[in-house]
């Protein structure tokens, strides 16, 4: 297992009721919400549409980490539609996730070359290394 070499930054929530009727807020209160099941009927949103917010922006940002790096500017209008995947696993449930990344006028093979070195950087891509399936789609 890896550990962290120094915190920069802890992020905090309290969540009640889990995927039905729960609600969560960050202690700093910017982010506030309902949370309800995929596809149920509830109005909130679900760890897995979190978790696919979080993982495009993070993902994002290390790309950026990378393009600096290789002195290379990413496009303004750089997008990533992530689909997060739910399903049985054995007498589990578990994810996969697909990251569809968009780098509009950049070259194929150097847009490749910047998401396999993301991919090493993201550290949301390091915690599920080996664990997920995780798809990075140039599109």
């Amino acid at each position: 297992m890896k550990q962290v070499d120094k915190v920069l930054y802890t992020a905090r929530t309290h969540t009640t009721g889990g995927r039905e009727g729960g609600h969560a807020r960050s202690d700093d209160g910017r982010i506030e919400v309902n949370l309800s099941s995929p596809g149920g009927s509830g109005q909130g949103t679900n760890p897995e549409q979190l978790f696919a917010a979080g993982y495009s922006a993070c993902f994002i940002g290390a790309m950026k980490a990378v393009a600096t790096r290789q002195k290379l500017t990413l496009p303004q209008d750089t997008a990533i539609d992530a689909e997060v995947d739910l399903g049985p696993v054995a007498q589990a449930f578990g994810i996969a996730v697909r990251l569809n990344v968009s780098l509009p006028g950049m070259d194929a093979g150097q847009a490749r070359q910047l998401l396999d070195a993301a991919h090493q950087v993201c550290p949301y891509s390091n915690a599920t290394r080996g664990n997920i399936d995780v798809q990075i789609n140039l599109k």
